[in-house]
């Protein structure tokens, strides 16, 4: 059900933090829009996607919202003046998102992955220069966060380590965001180790995955699929397995939903849903 954004409790109107969503008509925006929507502490301000003209609540098979899906998001932010954008679109447009947002002290809470070390540092930059915290993520389900910290603290007992993320077929970039992140924290973890054979040699290029920090790191990408992690340790004699599966988009809204509310609260970049729980 849609609610119209000016809803009163008693005779006080209800202090929302103010919501736009960039992407909205993909798969994850859709679900953005639909969390952001039944959020009491939230108020939906505006949607931008490439295909605009159509009415939120339509979108998500709801009854009309009157916010309707427009294409520019310069005249969106300065239209509807968002505390937040909510960016899940795609790795060759999120950046100069983050810094239209920005420049318009909106603070950015970023879902895409694939951003380069560079454009995070630029984003770190802007939002320092502008007051205005900005938020990344590589995943925003909370069992995902888990993993990975779970994995850290394996890996200063298991350092030889291999990373499996699996996720659908229309995924852009490879290895997934988690992945790289799960890595990054097991190397705080662990010292550099080379795993397996000295001597192995590769048939087909690439069949041992990418190396970072000697672990090695393989992307499935199949229909069917949504988000899913494995963290295999090996040991003496044994492995230890931790897996977290996502089994629809509605499991990172929790985590989006708590960005959207503690973003503001924060100073520069921060990286990793770990850093607000």
């Amino acid at each position: 059900m849609c609610l119209p954004h000016f809803v009163k409790v008693g005779k006080k109107a209800m202090d929302k933090i103010k919501v736009l969503v960039s992407g909205a008509c993909g798969r994850m925006g859709q679900a953005v829009v639909a969390a952001v929507l039944d959020d009491d502490e939230l108020e939906l301000v505006g949607a931008v996607d490439l295909r605009g003209g159509i009415d939120v609540g339509d979108l998500i098979g709801r009854s009309m919202c009157g916010i309707t899906v427009t294409e520019n998001l310069e005249d969106a932010i300065d239209t509807h003046q968002p505390d937040v954008m909510v960016d899940f679109t795609r790795p060759d447009v999120v950046f100069e998102n983050a810094c239209i947002a920005l420049k318009r002290k909106v603070s950015p809470v970023i879902g895409t992955t694939g951003l380069s070390d560079d454009a995070k540092a630029t984003i770190k930059k802007l939002a320092e220069e502008n007051g205005t915290p900005a938020f990344i993520a590589p995943n925003f389900a909370i069992g995902a966060v888990l993993m990975m910290l779970m994995a850290r603290q394996a890996a200063k007992y298991l350092p030889n380590v291999e990373i499996i993320e699996l996720h659908h077929d229309n995924k852009l970039d490879a290895p997934s965001g988690t992945a790289i992140q799960t890595a990054q924290m097991i190397a705080e973890a662990r010292e550099k180790v080379k795993q397996g054979h000295p001597d192995e040699k590769e048939v087909l290029p690439g069949s041992r995955g990418a190396d970072y920090e000697g672990m090695h790191i393989h992307s499935v990408r199949l229909p069917g699929l949504v988000a899913h992690q494995e963290v295999i340790f090996g040991g003496l004699g044994q492995t230890l397995t931790i897996r977290h599966d996502s089994q629809n988009r509605e499991s990172f809204m929790p985590g989006v939903l708590l960005a959207c509310k503690k973003v503001r609260g924060l100073k520069g970049l921060t990286i990793g849903l770990d850093k607000l729980l």
